[in-house]
This record gives C-alpha cells, structure tokens and sequence, in this order.
C-alpha cells in the first residue's frame, strides 16, 4: 500500500501533508459510508437521517499544560472542541465517548474534577456521556474523545461545495484563544522565576477564557436554520483561519481572497497582540482554537447576514485554485499560507 523508498520526515509532509497522503489509501467500502476521511466528521446513513462521528486527542504538554489549566477547564474544553467538528457539518451533537490515559501522579480526586468539567460540558449541550475507556500512562495525561451527532439530510454541509463569488462568513471573533494562551505561557515564565508573584490575568479574562474553556458554536448551527440559511461550505476554526480556507479551497479547488479590515478582533485581542509586538490579524489568521464556525453563503443570502452582529463576512470565493490572499485597506494583496502543526523532536 505504501511504497516509500526512502525515510521521509514528517516535518516534510507537514500536518495536512501527513493526513492527505494517509487519506489516499483509504476509500469508503461499506454502503451507508457517506463521506469518510476528508471533512470535521465522517458521516453515515440513518435511514431518515445522517450520523456523524468524529474524534479528537488531548495530549498534556502538546496541547494543554496543566501548570495553568485547571482540569476541570480541561474536561469543559475537551468537550466543547469535540462538539465543534459536529456543528460545523450543520449538524446537531448527540452523545460523546471519553478515553482517558494517566500516570500514577493523578489522584481520585483530580480525575473527579476533570468528569465535573466534562459533566458540565454535557448539560450544557445537552448530550451524553455513553461510554470510554482508561487506560495507565508512562508519562502526563492523554484524553481522546469521540462525538457522535446527527443532521437531516437536505441540511448536511461539507468542506467542499463553495463557488466563485460565495462570500466568506465567520461567527464571533477570532484570534482571541492564541493570545490567551500568549498570556498564560508569559505568566508561568514569570510564576517560575518569581514564585511568590501572583498572575495578572484578570484584565483579560475575555481572551483567557476564549482558551481554556471555550464553546463550541452549536448556537450558530440555530441561526442559520433560524435565517434559513444552508452554507455551501463549512469548517471550524481549530487550526486558524489561514488553515482552514485551505482545506476549504482545496476541496473545492478554488482561491479565497479575505479583507484585513473585515476580520472581528476583540479589542482585547487587538490590545495584547500590539504589547506582544504582533499584528493582530496575523494572532486572528494562524492562532487556532477559536471553535468559531467558518462557512461559505451564496450571494443571494447576503442580505439575510448582513447586520448580524455574530456573522462578518469577510471575505470571497475565487476563481484561482490555491491561491489564497489577504487584501490590506491600502488594496495590497499578501499570500496566506497555511501554517498547521509542527513535529517535536525527540
């Protein structure tokens, strides 16, 4: 199946390399597999309607430090970032399965708050917890979730579908989790040298919050059904924008061009990118894990999103494949590129 003659690094391929190479060698064989690998959630059919199932890993040190997340915070998030790829397929999530690694250093009692948080990220979305698995861990704390959900069939939407001169949608404000965490990593920098000094986070409880314990956009899911609105495409904003309309473009073969005076930054965001000496569109583009739905209109519904204070339209389709632009309010034109993960060496 793979015929690799050489040792290729992983650096090389690059996150959405790795997934695109891996993805080519697996086609769907069963006949109720809708839509396997390739969007935020495999989708089955029900009969009435389509399942949708998607997972996702938490790896302490990768993606949480627990130095400044509360594990009840964690358990919240764990939650509401699964849910996240279930909304942006339009559709309604319905129950999550939890598995959990850990070393000997988590007592009872930490576990206990981690199931608070996940409790609580349930209720609010009113779904269950069926099911998981524990397992002991050399080293930290590993989380992976599964969440299943359901959607009707004529509303389903996938990354693909969006057409040249679609306009470009996102819900909330982005760039706000990335600079939180640009807070929380400063504050334990100087929690280390100055253990005795207390953390000044409190003047950005905003951004801070967007971070470590963000929500996933099951409300926007309402709107549009509320707007009547079906995007033509969707993503969610877990990897940054900049990642995201490349997923975007490439399964529609298409370009996108977005407006840097378009992009809804928190005035937070915009404070703490400028002390951090960042452009804050550069925090809202590559920052990630905003969990903000990202989707794509015909045209014609314009005029049903426009005035909406959670949707800005912020860009366009274009009919150029691969090329994705950001137009600054001087009419300047810089290429984005999509910035996904990076491999830690060993």
């Amino acid at each position: 199946m793979f015929e690799n003659s050489t040792r290729t690094e992983l650096g090389d391929l690059g996150e959405f390399g790795l997934i695109n190479h891996l993805a080519e060698h697996f086609v769907p064989n069963l006949p109720d597999t809708v839509c396997g690998i390739g969007d935020d959630a495999a989708v089955f059919d029900m009969g009435d309607k389509y399942g949708l199932v998607t997972s996702d890993m938490f790896l302490e040190g990768i993606h949480f430090d627990l130095t400044f997340h509360p594990i009840k915070h964690l358990g919240y998030k764990v939650v509401a970032a699964t849910l996240s790829d279930i909304s942006a397929m339009n559709g309604i999530p319905k129950r999550i399965l939890i598995n959990i690694g850990l070393s000997n250093r988590f007592s009872l009692e930490a576990v206990e708050e981690l199931y608070l948080g996940i409790k609580m990220a349930c209720e609010k979305y009113n779904i269950d917890l069926v099911g998981g698995d524990t397992s002991a861990s050399p080293k930290g704390l590993f989380i992976s979730a599964t969440a299943l959900g359901e959607v009707e069939k004529n509303k389903i939407v996938y990354r693909k579908g969006c057409k040249v001169n679609d306009l470009l949608v996102v819900s909330g404000d982005v760039g706000g989790a990335y600079m939180g965490l640009q807070i929380l990593e400063r504050e334990k920098r100087v929690f280390l040298e100055h253990p005795t000094m207390q953390p000044d986070i409190e003047r950005h409880d905003y951004i801070v919050g967007r971070q470590l314990k963000p929500e996933t956009r099951t409300d926007v899911v309402d709107l549009l059904d509320s707007l009547k609105i079906i995007p033509t495409s969707m993503i969610d904003v877990s990897d940054g924008i900049a990642g995201e309309i490349y997923h975007l473009g490439k399964q529609s073969n298409v370009g996108f061009d977005i407006y840097e005076n378009k992009l809804p930054i928190d005035p937070q965001t915009v404070e703490q990118a400028v002390e951090f000496g960042l452009n804050p569109s550069v925090a809202a583009l590559n920052g990630g894990e905003d969990f903000e739905l990202l989707f794509t209109v015909d045209p014609k519904d314009y005029e049903k999103i426009k005035g909406n204070m959670d949707l800005t339209i912020i860009g366009h389709v274009t009919e150029t494949p691969g090329k994705y632009r950001l137009i600054t309010a001087s009419g300047n034109a810089f290429d984005i590129t999509a910035q996904g993960w990076g491999v830690i060496a060993e």
